[in-house]
């Protein structure tokens, strides 16, 4: 398997700083290849146009940006899901890295 990589987004890109760990621990354990991110809804663009992303996920705190954000992804056939309120209240890192995993196939 290929190496994937996962952006995470929320407000200002610190909530999901624990998530992103809790998931690159889960990708280890589960030897999965991923590289993992967080960052703020307001450097989306910013960062895809500096990394080849593969997955987008959204914190629940923006989903109402969900609509808007996939707009800008459709030409680049990237998936994006908002994160369960929830996996992320329980900061649980393998089941989102699990749900990332299965928007990307």
């Amino acid at each position: 398997m290929t190496k994937k990589t996962i952006m995470l987004c929320c407000v200002a890109g610190m909530s999901t700083s624990l998530l992103v760990n809790k998931m690159k621990k889960a990708a280890e354990s589960g030897n999965v290849d991923a590289e993992i991110f967080a960052t703020s809804v307001s450097s989306f663009d910013e960062e895809l146009n500096s990394h080849a992303v593969d997955c987008v996920l959204l914190g629940p705190q923006v989903s109402y940006m969900e609509n808007d954000l996939k707009e800008k992804l459709s030409d680049k056939n990237i998936p994006l899901s908002v994160i369960s309120m929830t996996d992320y209240g329980m900061m649980n890192g393998k089941k989102v890295l699990s749900d990332a995993m299965s928007l990307m196939n």
